[in-house]
């Protein structure tokens, strides 16, 4: 990990202020929604991380902030990414700022980085990791 990095989960929309505004935002599945939202209307966000999910600019506001950087992660052929508007929201996102990236894994597993789960894929969890880590080094919020 690098140095200074912390982590803060919450379960939340909940916008009061954080003792920290600058920080990097990240969310797995149905977590990508407070995540983005928090990334795309909270002054101060240094980034966002946005696994297996993505929904639409538009949701949170009417375009992606300057300047924040962001990537969006998931398989090629899940589903539920793919298959129910997350992967052409991830797109859009993309085409519409020079801070974002997608990067797409091959295969349909969902939760494609839980090692504790079946569907656990050791080889893109370890290059999203690898992606994670160096994107943190970077924008370490």
């Amino acid at each position: 990990m690098p140095p200074g990095v912390t982590f803060h989960t919450s379960s939340t929309f909940d916008l009061r202020p954080f003792p920290r505004a600058e920080l990097v935002y990240a969310g797995f599945s149905l977590g990508v929604l407070p995540a983005q939202k928090l990334a795309q209307a909270r002054a101060g966000a240094q980034g966002a991380r946005l696994f297996y999910s993505c929904v639409p600019v538009s949701e949170f506001g009417s375009a992606w902030p300057d300047g924040v950087p962001m990537q969006v992660h998931g398989m090629d052929a899940d589903p539920i990414f793919a298959g129910e508007g997350d992967l052409d929201a991830a797109r859009a996102l993309v085409e519409s700022t020079t801070t974002a990236e997608l990067f797409l894994y091959p295969g349909d597993p969902h939760y494609f980085a839980d090692s504790s789960l079946p569907s656990y894929d050791a080889a893109a969890a370890a290059l999203l990791r690898h992606r994670t880590l160096a994107f943190l080094a970077i924008h370490p919020g």
